[in-house]
């Protein structure tokens, strides 16, 4: 497995990884980041653009690429080349923005040309995580018809109306009374 970002979410990962008996590699430009005090578990810490270290590496169908970079200039030569390796996943964290702007990028520099087609492109390079939600078109639809249902009280325990207003010395008959 090999994390390219140093970022705080890259420790989880890196944790993650040595969890699933994975060798764990943290790639960064930054030598800031790039440290063995920031990532204690990971089995090797590099300093070194992450599209030069993947051309230097050989990568057979059972290694992990993840993207944490967040940064263009760091991103796409990164991943014309991924994607262009035997590997088993390549994901890239990010906004659903920053996504398809990734794959914007990725398409007009003619990724497809280099070996990547573009539905390895959709299906390969996907973002890191699943959204939180599950499938969003299902909630999207319900959430338009009502408000979310973890805000909203149990039938037996929703507040009953309010009575009719009445004057608080109310004459013999209540009944309807509005005012």
């Amino acid at each position: 497995m090999i994390v390219f970002g140093a970022i705080d979410f890259a420790s989880a990962l890196v944790r993650v990884g040595k969890f699933l008996n994975y060798h764990v590699t943290v790639c960064d430009a930054r030598p800031v980041f790039a440290t063995r005090t920031r990532f204690p578990d990971a089995d090797e810490i590099v300093v070194d653009w992450p599209h030069r270290y993947l051309d230097s590496q050989e990568l057979d169908s059972r290694a992990v690429l993840c993207v944490l970079t967040h940064d263009a200039k760091f991103d796409i030569p990164l991943l014309e080349r991924a994607l262009r390796l035997p590997v088993a996943y390549v994901g890239a964290m990010g906004s659903r923005r920053t996504h398809l702007d990734r794959q914007q990028r990725l398409r007009g520099r003619r990724t497809h040309r280099a070996g990547a087609q573009p539905a390895a492109l959709a299906h390969r390079v996907g973002p890191g995580r699943p959204h939180a939600r599950g499938d969003r078109a299902v909630h999207r639809r319900r959430d338009r018809r009502q408000p979310p249902r973890r805000h909203r009280r149990p039938a037996d325990r929703r507040a009953t109306p309010h009575p009719p207003r009445c004057p608080p010395l109310g004459g013999a008959d209540r009944r309807g009374c509005l005012t």
